[in-house]
């Protein structure tokens, strides 16, 4: 994996797409060999909810939400959404142009956060880039470009000047635009698992890490908001009129929304966040858009990101469940929770900040369980007033200052693809 070129890496990208079948067998869950945890020694995470960590920290704080009514341009849904107001204003030029998209400046904005790409540069100093990945997880890419070419094609069936953009059409585009940025030469990956993306990154890292092709990784994913998205989703009957009420008895549906995050994941370090200590995922191979109805999926996943952890259950702390408000999802994922935990820690959702970012959502759950584990601070779901009885008495509805020392993040994707993470404390 030496001397890759960037042309190479730009132009032969993979999508990964790896779902492991349900884990357990004969009702024993499955041991794995131990792989020694992986630091975090570096986030970023720019959302609805806020641009960087310390804007995203005070509004878990204050318990503001980034939802707005929708005003996304060419869209005429009576929604609410997680929309990046400062994405119009990131532009993307010299070099940079040939991935102008609105996916690519929200990584952009995002990159430019937390001294992230000064991090970076540092581990680069410690690290010879070749031996640095480069995972970046999305679902949509550049198809709002590729939306508005096709609008703008004219009588003449052909692409603006302006719109052809090979480096753009391409679900590769957000993993080439972000180890461009970085001037990263080791592998770079794009993985496509719809709301699992960016949190079966951490997975691949730990997996190149582990095998020797890798010494480090810079981890992340980043979605855009675009007409795909949200007509899509509605035409599913999945969008709600009001902000999504996660776990709550009068949700109605989910919030579209868009992020970008990006973590660096290393060995051998005693400063950072915290730690990936265990990761599980599995495959409904139930329905294209519906969870498995008992959870086994993400029952599974759970189930084998503890085992790979080496902890027992009651050693979760907290749960950053994926909770997307549908009446399906957050009962499936509640029930998966009450299989796996004979007393559930307490959990929440927090999609009602920032919309549901999709394959962004791993990352910011990421990110968000990781500041649980610094601040000592559990953030509950808002617009939370009626939780329904079988999890009302694990279901945080208000926050909570709190130390733990391990927090579980689960991020369930279309066609049943699960994934689950444990973050544990540096300090226990």
């Amino acid at each position: 994996m030496r001397g890759w070129s960037r042309d190479a890496y730009t132009n032969a990208h993979a999508v990964i797409s790896i779902c492991t079948l349900a884990v357990r067998s004969q009702g024993q869950a499955r041991i794995f060999p131990f792989v020694k945890p992986l630091t975090i020694s570096a986030m970023t995470l720019t959302c609805a909810a806020g641009t960087g960590l310390q804007a995203v920290r005070s509004a878990l704080a204050n318990g503001q939400s980034g939802l707005r009514a929708n005003d996304f341009p060419h869209c005429s849904l009576d929604t609410w959404i997680g929309r990046v107001g400062a994405v119009e204003n990131t532009p993307l030029e010299g070099e940079l142009a040939e991935f102008d998209c609105r996916n690519n400046r929200l990584a952009l904005l995002g990159l430019q956060q937390d001294d992230f790409v000064a991090r970076v540069q540092a581990l680069k100093q410690r690290i010879p880039s070749e031996r640095i990945a480069c995972i970046i997880g999305t679902s949509t890419a550049g198809i709002g470009v590729t939306e508005e070419a096709y609008r703008e094609m004219g009588e003449a069936e052909i692409f603006q000047p302006r719109h052809r953009l090979p480096r753009v059409h391409t679900p590769h585009t957000s993993a080439a635009f972000t180890a461009r940025v970085l001037g990263l030469d080791g592998p770079v990956l794009t993985i496509s698992t719809a709301c699992s993306s960016s949190a079966k990154v951490f997975a691949s890292a730990a997996r190149l890490i582990d095998a020797g092709l890798a010494d480090a990784a810079v981890v992340g994913g980043v979605d855009s908001l675009c007409l795909s998205v949200l007509y899509g989703f509605h035409s599913l009957d999945l969008v709600s009129d009001q902000p999504c009420r996660p776990f709550d008895r009068a949700r109605k549906g989910l919030s579209l929304g868009e992020a970008a995050g990006f973590a660096i994941l290393e060995k051998e370090t005693e400063q950072g966040y915290g730690q990936l200590l265990g990761w599980g995922e599995s495959s409904d191979a139930h329905h294209m858009a519906s969870p498995h109805p008992e959870g086994m999926g993400a029952a599974a996943a759970m189930t084998e990101a503890l085992s790979r952890a080496r902890l027992d259950a009651s050693a979760i702390g907290y749960i950053n469940c994926h909770g997307t408000a549908t009446p399906l999802n957050d009962e499936v994922e509640a029930r998966a929770i009450a299989s796996v935990f004979d007393q559930p820690p307490a959990a929440a959702s927090t999609k009602a900040w920032t919309g549901h970012t999709l394959g962004a959502a791993g990352i910011a759950e990421a990110v968000f369980s990781l500041l649980a584990l610094n601040d000592e601070f559990l953030p509950a779901g808002l617009n939370l007033d009626d939780p329904e009885d079988d999890w009302s008495e694990f279901i945080l509805r208000e926050s909570r200052q709190q130390r733990v020392d391990a927090v579980l993040s689960n991020s369930f994707g279309f066609g049943g693809s699960n994934c689950s993470l444990i973050f544990g404390s540096l300090a226990s």
